[in-house]
Parts: C-alpha cells; structure tokens; sequence
C-alpha cells in the first residue's frame, strides 16, 4: 500500500470516527470572541450549568478550546482531573451535575507549562478532542473557543458539519464592540448560524444604594444587534461574587438562584433551547 493510499484510509478513518461521536450529541453550539477579556469562558461555564439544571444532568459536555490558556478546569473546581484511556477511546472528566468536561489543561504536567503549537498541531488536536473523546449520548456541547478567528475556531467549525450555530460574546465598551463584529463576519463567511449575542458586564449594581454603575460603558450589545441584525440574548451585570466563585472553582449559577444573573442566564438558555429546536 502506497503511502498516499494509506493517508486516504486514515483520513476515511477519523471522518468516520468523528461522525460516529457527533453523531450521538443533539445539539454543538461554539462560543466565541473576536476579543479576549469579555468573559466568554466565564459565560460558557455557567451557561452549561444551566443547561445541565434544567433536568440534564449528565447530558451536557464542554469542551475547553482554548488551548494555550484553558480555564475551565479551575471555573468548575476540576484542576487535577485526568482524562483516562480505554477501548473505545479517551473519557472525558466529570465535573459538577456531571458535566462531561474535556480540556488542554488536563493534559498539562502543570500549571506553569506552556502549549507552543504551530497550526497544524492545533488543528489536530482540536480534531482528537472531537473524534476520539467518547462523549457519549449528549444533549448538548458546549466549545468554549479560544479569542479571535484564528486554528481553533476554524477548526471546529468546519470539522463539526452539522454544529447549530455559534454564540458571540462581548462587553458593552466601542472598543469590544468594533473587535467582537469580526467574530460575526468570520461566522458568517463560514456559513455558520449566529443563535445570539450575549453582553456581559453590563454594569454593576452597587449594593448599597441599588443604583447602576456602567463601568464599561452602555448599550454596546444592542447597538452590535441592531448594526448586524443578530438577536441580543440577553446582558449579564457585573457581580463581585461571580468572580470570587470563578476563582474558587464554584459555578455561579449554582450558587445564587435568587440573583439577576440567574434569571438572565435562565432566560438566555430558554432562547438558545427554543433556537435549537426550531421553535
């Protein structure tokens, strides 16, 4: 067998492989930013939180993208999970409602170890992630994709032919504004459905007087929505305790049930659900 012939097979091989393990989740939605710094893998976190809440649990898998700076391991309280090895392929590690969570950071000998991949490599892994993970039977994954347009997202976009769509994160400053709209382009020129925009830190609410602070600025996703015409899911505020939880390795959205930030991410999911199933 020649090596082009073999080449051909490998390929049929993890096409088929890879159709095999997609083929068991429902729905694949990305979560992406053209800008780093707006809180998208804080969004994704608690958005499959919310999703495993609503009667999934066990049905709901996230996979972290981002392979040079992985943080959903410490947003779920999973640092120093492993992945294991069996016949049928690699498991992935179970995290709160267990979420099935796959990510760079358990593959890490350490914190302080960096990933120095060109391209190729990337895309490759990225490419194991999604074909030799057995995943399971999902309701839903979640890709919670690395900031701008580049391997990572280009990958998983065109490696998954049958991905719902894609959510865009920003903040509500100009300047994220200007930046995030290229992840909208970038989805659109892949031919990807664009299910909604999600604003976070839309201002905080001081605790003492109930007056609202817009510390980064105001309407940055509602100008995005309507320059665009893609549907504002809904605008997160700014709460000191979802970063001390984040640090601690607690989802928010478990915590605080009575907050706004609940209610905003139960409704937002309630749009992505009735997105997802064509309602």
């Amino acid at each position: 067998m020649n090596t082009e012939n073999k080449q051909e097979i490998e390929e049929d091989h993890e096409a088929s492989l890879l159709n095999l393990r997609m083929g068991k989740i429902k729905h694949k939605i990305a979560i992406i930013s053209g800008k780093g710094g707006v809180g998208k893998t804080l969004v994704t976190v608690n958005l499959a939180i919310s999703l495993a809440m609503k009667g999934r649990n066990g049905k709901v898998g996230l996979l972290d993208a981002d392979l040079h700076g992985p943080c959903v391991p410490k947003m779920l309280g999973m640092k120093g999970e492993r992945l294991e090895a069996g016949p049928p392929g690699i498991f992935p590690a179970f995290g709160p409602l267990n979420i099935r969570v796959v990510s760079m950071d358990f593959l890490l000998p350490n914190d302080d170890e960096p990933v120095i991949w060109r391209g190729p490599l990337k895309m490759g892994a990225i490419k194991q992630f999604l074909s030799e993970i057995v995943w399971g039977d999902l309701d839903y994954l979640l890709i919670d994709l690395p900031p701008g347009t580049g391997d990572e997202s280009l990958s998983v976009l065109q490696l998954i032919p049958d991905i719902n769509g894609v959510i865009i994160v920003t903040i509500p400053s100009e300047v994220s504004k200007g930046v995030v709209k290229k992840a909208i382009t970038f989805a659109r020129k892949m031919e990807v459905p664009i299910i909604g925009i999600i604003e976070n830190m839309s201002g905080l609410v001081c605790p003492h007087c109930g007056g609202k602070i817009e510390v980064f600025g105001k309407g940055g996703g509602e100008k995005m929505a309507a320059e665009t015409g893609v549907p504002l899911l809904g605008s997160i505020p700014l709460d000191p305790r979802i970063s001390l939880d984040s640090d601690s390795g607690i989802p928010f959205i478990s915590e605080y049930r009575n907050s706004e930030a609940f209610k905003i991410f139960d409704s937002i999911v309630q749009k992505i659900e009735k997105f997802v199933e064509g309602v």
